[in-house]
């Protein structure tokens, strides 16, 4: 990876964020730290991340009110870290942003491979772009990949980084059964099996914003986005 990649860890516990600052410099990344929310949403603005590593449970505001904050100044992968694995964590997490979710306490492997993987995405999003592929519409679902955005019935609908790649993954293959081993792999860029609800989380976050009524659940194996009648 680049070295000049740039990380801010926004996290209270100064032995974790240490850790974690240590680890990622030892992967060649310049690596900033934040113990609290307000701090970490400045440190943001100052040094543009092109990740953001962001503990849930912070004195001041919160890490969802960071998340919001920053994203509201210009998307960025954000990657957030938990104390418990309750669904409500990672439905609100996602609702303002989130990427991807760690639980503490997590080994610095698998925090490692998922900066990565954030990282490879956003490289893909940028080749994208520059290639400036063709719109895919899948009924009234209008994907424009060059560009990143979505319309349904042509009203644009906001999409944070990782619900567009999830969504570009279905609408790729209207009708197809995807399993969620294969999304994580294909959007996240990760094999922990473990982490299938976070598939399941970001699917209803899709849901929320496209119309339940768009993707399907095969139970016990994946999704699909469906085809117009």
């Amino acid at each position: 990876m680049d070295e000049t990649t740039t990380i801010a860890v926004i996290e209270d516990e100064v032995t974790i964020a240490t850790s974690v600052a240590k680890r990622l410099q030892a992967e060649g990344h310049r690596v900033e730290i934040a113990h609290d929310g307000l701090a970490g949403v400045a440190l943001c603005e100052r040094i543009r991340p092109d990740v953001v590593v962001l503990d849930v449970m912070l004195p001041g505001i919160d890490g969802y009110e960071v998340c919001r904050r920053i994203q509201r100044e210009r998307p960025v992968p954000v990657l957030m870290l938990t104390a418990r694995d309750d669904e409500t964590d990672l439905l609100v997490g996602l609702g303002v942003g989130a990427d991807d979710y760690l639980t503490k306490p997590f080994s610095m492997r698998e925090l490692v491979a998922r900066v990565a993987a954030l990282l490879r995405r956003v490289e893909r999003a940028a080749a994208a772009a520059d290639a400036d592929p063709a719109p895919i519409a899948v009924g009234d679902v209008l994907v424009d990949r060059g560009r990143r955005l979505v319309s349904v019935a042509g009203e644009e609908v906001e999409l944070t980084v990782t619900e567009f790649d999830l969504l570009l993954q279905l609408v790729e293959r209207p009708g197809r059964v995807l399993t969620r081993g294969q999304l994580l792999r294909q959007v996240w860029g990760h094999h922990d099996a473990a982490a299938t609800r976070t598939v399941d989380s970001h699917v209803a976050a899709l849901r929320r914003k496209l119309g339940r009524d768009r993707i399907r659940t095969v139970h016990g194996v994946g999704y699909a986005f469906l085809e117009p009648r």
